[in-house]
């Protein structure tokens, strides 16, 4: 299976990144204002009222796919959606059957937003334990037909009330789990856990109340079932992934309870009681309740692109460009009993990155179809998923903020024990110039893109920020077992202010399991911060190898700059590292092969160690420069100078210089042209283009369809 991959690369380079150019001979409009009995050949309704605009995009997808059947379709199709909110109330499917040159698109200078939400009105303003609140019933609700678990309100999300009211409570003990140091059993997870005196009370609709725990570089939500007030021992309907334990192998995990309604006291907290139905807002100062635009969540996904790879039959040359996706609501997915990608229903989360987490738009055996320029918000679960089957798929200039869980995500079939057929690999994706920020705010082990058992595909200028986890995260499989990861570029994307100190073991590029040709090259990362350990730029962990990691600027995180846990054959070179708070690059794990080579880079440290490792890491024609002391190495545990470890052959010719930097104290680390640096073959890194480029031009075959006068008339 390792081979098989090659079979597909040329043909891959041809399409991921090439966008279907073809003169457009049809084209039809959606407006709020038709009528799904008129032609949609019109942006507008005529002037006796007989003929105008769709008034559904499920209408205009309908039709085409009716043309196409009776073959009168001919050339490519352009359907413009004029501009304002379509509610939808369940996904938009499109099958093999739709494909075709299409694209969906908004009417020029106007925003169509798909909306899978509701607008609450009718709020009474009432005083409710002394503070000013917005209360309004919902029947639904009470009739048990509805329920939501997010509320946004004038474009933000507001949040459920939650105790603590910030930090956490921590998790007296485990029954059945003993923390004793190098004995625990890592995937003892649990469903049930004695609280500290007073964190957890009984109270209204306790079984509503979410356990949030957060441990390792996961958090989990338990939904509690029951609380024995007498022993405190807290039982939970769902069951942790991991060991419910903490930092360290001596103390429980932290957590909070989420949705108590006890605890609702706070401007922009609400509540929503399914018993009675009643929905209860603290309001921010300034907002009003008369004209307040006050969203709710009714469905999880808006678009759904399913083919049956497995049959040969794809989703094929759908567009959607310049569209707005808003309001989807989130669960936990029930889970298809297989640890690794879909844990059983009764796990609390995924083992890693909330890799079960399924897109609120998702391609399942598409080929050669695009999300562009496409604006998505105030979603619970990933923006967007490439599944089963995706190949040369483009998303690429989109923005994707306030997310429940990650922004994009991708996936072949199967397990890495499990051969995964060709027609089920996800390959030869472009992920460009999107902008992914304000995510995990459910699920907060999400990461930016997600790039699972998948390869081929281009990763880069793309700008990710304000997550608590990872940025990018490419590969799946710990150690050194066969997968499809592999040839992966990840460039030129700009990656910064992640983890923000709530879990750990995180980078702002993860990469793990043998990846032969992926490179990480030219990203800017800064400004990582975990709850404990691993708050690292660039992470290669376990069985990382043949990865080349070369021209990235990395600086002020909370652990190394760059670490590697353990791993074989990987490059490391012309990248500047600095000011990691632990240090500057590190090797957890030495093994009998050469781990990493180190050269020709640039580190910069304020008294940390500059290279640490369990063996003796391969460097040379590296610049050490230390701003407040002589620069110093641990190998073994053992400090060292750069003279020692050259007498000992360790390295021949690094130095110890200043290596003239514009303003380090200033975070910029653009090398002046005397650097010493450049005479040991430095190449200068040039940032000017990382993260999201200029806005391309329009695609011909749009501009060439844009409506005329008397189009509109």
């Amino acid at each position: 299976m390792v081979g098989l991959p090659d079979q597909l690369r040329e043909e891959g380079e041809m399409n991921k990144c090439t966008p279907s150019v073809e003169s457009t001979q049809a084209l039809f409009y959606v407006s709020r204002e038709g009528d799904d009995r008129w032609s949609g050949r019109l942006p507008v309704m005529n002037a006796d009222k007989t003929d105008g605009p769709f008034a559904t995009l499920s209408k205009a997808r309908d039709v085409l796919r009716d043309m196409k059947q009776a073959g009168r379709l001919h050339g490519a199709v352009t359907v413009m959606l004029r501009g304002g909110r379509y509610p939808i109330s369940a996904p938009i499917v499109f099958g093999p059957e739709d494909s075709w040159l299409i694209t969906y698109t908004s009417y020029p200078g106007e925003r169509a937003i798909l909306d899978g939400g509701m607008r609450i009105e009718g709020w009474r303003v009432e005083m409710r334990g002394g503070i000013l609140t917005w209360r309004v019933h919902l029947p639904e609700v009470a009739a048990g037909r509805c329920y939501f678990k997010q509320l946004f309100v004038n474009g933000q999300r507001r949040t459920r009330p939650r105790l603590p009211k910030r930090g956490w409570f921590r998790m007296e003990e485990v029954p059945g789990t003993i923390l004793e140091v190098g004995k625990l059993d890592f995937w003892a997870g649990a469903d049930a856990f004695r609280c500290r005196p007073g964190d957890v009370r009984l109270g209204e609709n306790l079984t509503d109340t979410e356990v949030v725990a957060l441990h390792f570089w996961i958090d989990e939500r338990m939904p509690i079932v029951s609380f024995d007030p007498e022993t405190r021992l807290v039982t939970c309907s769902r069951r942790s992934m991991l060991i419910l334990r903490g930092e360290t192998e001596t103390e429980f995990a932290r957590y909070y309870l989420e949705n108590v309604k006890e605890a609702l006291s706070e401007p922009g907290e609400w509540y929503l009681d399914r018993t009675t139905g009643e929905l209860w807002y603290i309001p921010m100062p300034g907002e009003d309740p008369r004209t307040a635009e006050v969203y709710a969540p009714r469905i999880e996904q808006l678009i759904k692109l399913v083919g049956q790879p497995d049959e040969g039959r794809y989703v094929e040359q759908l567009r959607f460009v310049g569209l707005g996706f808003e309001h989807t609501e989130w669960r936990q997915p029930k889970g298809g009993g297989e640890r690794w990608l879909r844990p059983p229903a009764d796990y609390a989360n995924s083992p890693q990155a909330a890799c079960h987490i399924p897109g609120a738009i998702s391609f399942h055996g598409a080929r050669y179809c695009a999300i562009e320029d496409c604006a998505l918000a105030h979603l619970g679960w990933y923006g967007i998923e490439l599944t089963h089957g995706c190949q040369g798929n483009r998303l690429v200039g989109n923005t994707l903020t306030d997310l429940g869980a990650g922004g994009i995500k991708l996936e072949s079939a199967g397990v890495p024990q499990v051969v995964c057929v060709r027609p089920l690999w996800t390959c030869n994706n472009c992920i460009t110039d999107n902008h992914i920020w304000a995510g995990g705010r459910v699920f907060h082990n999400a990461v930016g893109i997600l790039c699972l058992d998948a390869f081929g595909n281009h990763i880069a200028h793309n700008h990710i920020h304000d997550l608590f986890y990872s940025g990018i995260s490419c590969g799946w499989v710990w150690g050194y077992e066969n997968h499809l990861a592999r040839d992966n570029r990840i460039e030129k994307n700009h990656i910064h202010d992640l983890g923000h100190g709530l879990i750990s073991d995180m980078g702002g590029i993860y990469i793990l399991g043998v990846q032969p040709g992926t490179v990480v090259r030219g990203n800017l990362i800064h400004h990582i911060e975990s709850a404990d350990y691993g708050g690292w730029g660039i992470y290669l962990d376990e069985g990382s190898s043949h990865v080349v990691v070369e021209n990235n600027i990395v600086h002020s995180v909370s652990s190394e700059s760059f670490h590697q846990h353990y791993g074989r054959e990987n490059i490391l070179r012309n990248n500047i590292f600095a000011l990691g708070r632990k240090g500057q690059v590190s090797l957890t794990r030495g093994e009998e092969h050469n781990s990493i080579t180190v050269v020709r880079n640039v580190l910069i440290s304020d008294g940390q160690p500059m290279i640490s490792g369990k063996q003796i890491v391969t460097s040379d024609l590296n610049l050490f420069h230390d701003v407040s002391a002589q620069p110093h190495f641990l190998w073994n545990s053992v400090s060292t100078t750069l003279e020692q470890m050259q007498k000992f052959g360790n390295d021949l010719h690094s130095l110890v210089a200043d290596p003239h930097c514009h303003d380090i104290s200033g975070l910029d680390f653009t090398l002046e042209a005397d650097s010493p640096a450049l005479a040991l073959g430095f190449r200068l890194i040039d940032m000017s283009d990382v993260g999201p480029r200029p806005k391309r031009e329009h695609n011909p075959a749009i501009q060439s369809v844009l409506p005329t006068k008397q189009d509109e008339g």
